[in-house]
């Protein structure tokens, strides 16, 4: 089990992270969510051992995190954490070789995850040459080419077009059945109500929210209704007190019948999306959120890649 114990970190007169506590145990993921600059990526770095902390404790299966058991962890950062000009099966081997796995295994995985993830016939380019989106698929290959016990993935979603998602999704969802451990933070919480039953909410350096993702929906003073009508292109969407019961809102719907004739077409009646439990947890709306997601970090400064990769695999 990775355990995040009270940890505390500043950058000079910014607080980046005060008093931070989290777990996620083997075979269970953990999605980590925040406003940008809110201690995320922090996080996760500390954990990799990339920055120190001034307080606190990380601790894997009950240990201070060593450098050789930090090689059986596998980490996406945001950012491109890679050789440039190093060409893609290259890399993938490279990484393997320094995570501990012999020559021919490092190769042997290196070929598989580029199937898996339908990048052979890129293996021999150049990483500068792909997309941002097959940059990610390599990114994601070189956390599990050496078969990690721990993922730790910084928006390991962003910039993946829709059939890349659902490869990733399972990917993430087979690692979590043969008893990985997983973190991953994203700013798509639709994808994060998929895939996990727990979520940590960090807001300016402290959690302010946690918990089992369906409790914490279950907790919101109200329910909505969406409806949606034959002749209207887009639905409508009532907010009822969360005492309200589905008969009372079928009678409420029959009732304004009478003068909206229009047939019902689709009815969903439950809990709000995750996406609102965020928003009121982080007291922000989602105007705000959307300036967050466009603004600059204000995590740590962006590492060199070589150093950061190079910190990854010492």
């Amino acid at each position: 089990m990775l355990e995040v114990r009270n940890v505390s970190k500043r950058f000079g007169a910014t607080v980046a992270l005060d008093d931070v506590s989290l777990a996620v145990r083997e075979g269970e993921v953990v999605g980590f969510l925040g406003p940008n600059g809110s201690g995320k990526t922090t996080t996760m770095r500390s954990i990799m051992g990339l920055i120190s902390v001034d307080a606190g404790d990380v601790l894997w299966k009950g240990q201070p995190i060593t450098a050789d058991i930090r090689h059986r962890f596998g980490y996406m950062p945001a950012e491109r954490g890679m050789y440039p000009k190093m060409r893609v099966r290259e890399q993938l081997v490279y990484f393997a070789r320094l995570a501990g796995r012999t020559a021919p295994d490092a190769t042997a995985a290196a070929d598989h995850w580029l199937a898996r993830l339908g990048l052979t016939d890129r293996a021999g380019d150049e990483v500068q040459a792909l997309s941002s989106g097959n940059q990610q698929r390599v990114q994601l290959a070189i956390a599990l080419a050496h078969d990690p016990e721990l993922l730790i993935l910084d928006e390991p979603f962003s910039g993946l077009d829709p059939i890349a998602v659902e490869t990733m999704k399972q990917l993430l969802l087979e690692q979590v059945a043969r008893g990985v451990a997983v973190l991953f933070s994203s700013h798509q919480l639709d994808l994060v109500t998929d895939i996990c039953r727990d979520v940590v909410i960090v807001d300016q350096g402290r959690i302010v929210l946690e918990g089992d993702v369906h409790e914490l929906r279950g907790r919101s003073p109200f329910r909505d209704v969406v409806v949606r009508y034959e002749s209207r292109d887009e639905p409508e969407l009532l907010r009822v007190p969360a005492s309200t019961t589905i008969d009372e809102v079928l009678a409420q719907l029959a009732d304004r019948r009478s003068v909206d004739e229009s047939r019902i077409v689709d009815l969903s009646f439950g809990p709000p999306a995750l996406s609102e439990v965020f928003l009121r947890a982080v007291g922000r709306t989602e105007a705000e959120i959307a300036q967050d997601v466009d603004a600059p970090d204000v995590d740590p400064p962006d590492l060199d890649p070589d150093v950061e990769m190079a910190g990854d695999a010492s």
